[in-house]
């Protein structure tokens, strides 16, 4: 069963060309003495004709929609182009036509534009997957990747797979534990990232590593995120933030001219995790557009207005948003519905005023000063039309509220650009620890084992809320990119920070103690980054849904409702692993 090209490879210089093609039939038209098939491979789809000695064959009038044809026929210009097709100038005029396989209807249409529901088109992934679309965007993600391994290979990395099977160790999302069938009652998790073992490679002496690993994390899922997900994974000996920042930025240059013929910036622009909170409200903004946060907190001092006053007094602050030209556009029930989703971020209430005619008019503008109001207005160059939105709350429900507004009313007022820009920055000088309300205590924001700034070790004890760390974020277009940090090399120091969050040696010996070990015979300085794949492609392919770059995808809810899993097993298999399923746990 031979064929001589792609379908989707054929153009003018083919004219005359005697060809054989091997297809799926993406659609037929009957038009009497001439039947039509567009014939599709993942090359792309190529249009068939049967003339008037072939349209009447029986093998023609069964051809149906998805039927494997394997056609012979010669390449012709065709009167007509058609511009929306790659193929578009030329047509094959059958000469002979085999049907390789025939097919049920399928309960989806295998078209871009199909109007099917995501859970069915999940139900039937694998014909889901032969929309021209989503075999693009695999491919996207297969050029990802064969990038990434020239490049790093080019820089004297060394390509290591870690196990998928290793220890639980606490403090991170939920583990997927795997039970072991030998060791009974005993389990192995799946890795939340490869991040103890690129360590140990680190220590072991393979200076430079990289892999394009599988991660498992059992954490609530979203538009962009995935039980199991890939990263490529980066770690570097004797380096410090800046060679971490040069490697990374040299690989997107690399990813992004060979799959969008773009040119970066040589160097991404950096942000501080301080400064970024305060004019984004979220340590991953969009720099696609402005609308920056405004802390208008002075302008409040000695305000008789109780809710600021009251908030102001307790610690707070008072944050500002404006969006011009977009006061019309917001009518009150549209606001009652941005107060809503405000809420959702803890805040108590948002107001908003309205600029027009020189003048201030909302839902706090009575209870302002004449003062406070014209301070706004220089303070926010406000101009006709303009809206503001205004949180008086915490210091981080103030701006991540308002954070997520600005968001959200970007894409309302459609105020990101439609063209393909990549903004990318570095974000860094993250908190060392962050405060968990549930454990009573600070806990590690990154992982245990990121490096404080050195002019930040003597707080690790004294002042752990103030500690800024060595890790980083890479961000692109809103999404976090990448993840990373330079790691502790001293064994005295990784003492300390385990102790600044409340663990003693012996308990943290019990949690990684293999790991620690290890640093007893000389550790090198080191750090690294995981750059996450699917959401890498998400932005290039132009999607805001992994779903769209995965081939296998869950759902919201984690099942892959094609394989009808997760499922039951069988109750022999349970009582070998000494498993036993309780009631309230199957119901």
């Amino acid at each position: 069963m031979k064929r001589t090209c792609g379908n989707g490879t054929l153009r003018k210089e083919n004219a005359g060309q005697e060809v054989t093609l091997i297809g799926w039939t993406a659609r037929r038209r009957n038009l009497g003495s001439l039947v039509f098939v567009d014939l599709r491979d993942r090359s792309g789809i190529c249009q068939i004709v049967f003339d008037e000695t072939m349209a009447d064959s029986a093998e023609v009038k069964e051809i149906r929609s998805e039927y494997i044809l394997q056609v012979t026929g010669t390449v012709q210009i065709r009167k007509d182009s058609n511009p929306k097709m790659a193929t578009g100038d030329i047509e094959v005029h059958a000469s002979s036509v085999n049907i390789i396989n025939t097919a049920d209807t399928t309960p989806i249409a295998v078209a871009d534009d199909t109007d099917a529901l995501e859970d069915t088109r999940l139900k039937y992934r694998y014909l889901d997957l032969r929309r021209p679309v989503l075999q693009k965007n695999l491919m996207l993600r297969h050029e990802i990747c064969m990038t990434a391994r020239e490049y790093l290979d080019s820089l004297g990395f060394i390509e290591v797979e870690t196990p998928m099977l290793g220890r639980q160790t606490p403090e991170g999302a939920r583990d997927y534990l795997v039970p072991s069938r030998i060791y009974n009652g005993k389990f192995w998790a799946l890795p939340q990232s490869p991040q103890i073992y690129k360590q140990l490679l680190m220590i072991a002496g393979m200076e430079k590593y990289f892999q394009i690993a599988r991660c498992f994390r059992d954490e609530d899922l979203r538009s962009d995120r995935q039980p199991e997900f890939t990263q490529i994974d980066i770690e570097m000996s004797f380096i410090d933030e800046e060679d971490i920042f040069a490697t990374v930025e040299g690989l997107m240059q690399k990813i992004f001219k060979r799959i969008k013929n773009t040119d970066l910036e040589q160097h991404f622009q950096r942000i501080t995790w301080h400064e970024c909170m305060n004019r984004f409200g979220t340590d991953k903004p969009d720099l696609r557009f402005g609308n920056e946060l405004h802390n208008i907190s002075d302008i409040f001092s000695s305000t008789e207005f109780k809710v600021f006053h009251d908030v102001l007094q307790s610690g707070g602050r008072v944050e500002a948003l404006k969006f011009e030209n977009a006061a019309d556009r917001y009518s009150r029930k549209d606001l009652d519905k941005l107060q809503d989703f405000a809420k959702t971020f803890g805040a108590k209430a948002l107001a908003y005023l309205k600029y027009s005619q020189n003048t201030l008019s909302g839902s706090v503008a009575k209870v302002l000063s004449e003062q406070e109001k014209a301070d706004i207005i220089s303070r926010l160059a406000l101009q006709e039309d303009d809206l503001v939105l205004v949180v008086a709350d915490r210091e981080k429900t103030a701006l991540s509220a308002l954070g997520g507004l600005r968001i959200r009313l970007a894409h309302e007022l459609d105020r990101i650009p439609h063209e393909q820009i990549y903004k990318f920055a570095w974000i860094t000088e993250f908190p060392m620890f962050e405060y968990s309300e549930q454990e009573q205590r600070y806990v590690a924001a990154h992982h245990p084992f990121t490096a404080p700034k050195e002019e930040d070790v003597d707080k690790l004890m004294s002042d752990p809320e103030h500690v800024l760390s060595r890790a980083y974020d890479l961000v692109l277009n809103g999404y976090e990119l990448l993840s990373g940090s330079i790691r502790i090399h001293d064994q005295a120091l990784q003492e300390k920070v385990f102790e600044s969050i409340g663990l003693t040696m012996e308990q943290a010996k019990e949690r990684f103690g293999f790991f620690l070990e290890a640093f007893k015979y000389g550790t090198p300085p080191h750090g690294g980054v995981g750059i996450g794949l699917e959401r890498l492609s998400m932005v290039l392919a132009g999607t805001d849904n992994i779903r769209d770059v995965v081939a296998f995808p869950t759902t919201n809810s984690s099942m892959d409702l094609m394989s009808e899993s997760p499922n039951t097993v069988d109750k022999k298999l349970l009582d070998i692993l000494g498993i036993e399923i309780s009631k309230k746990d199957s119901e």
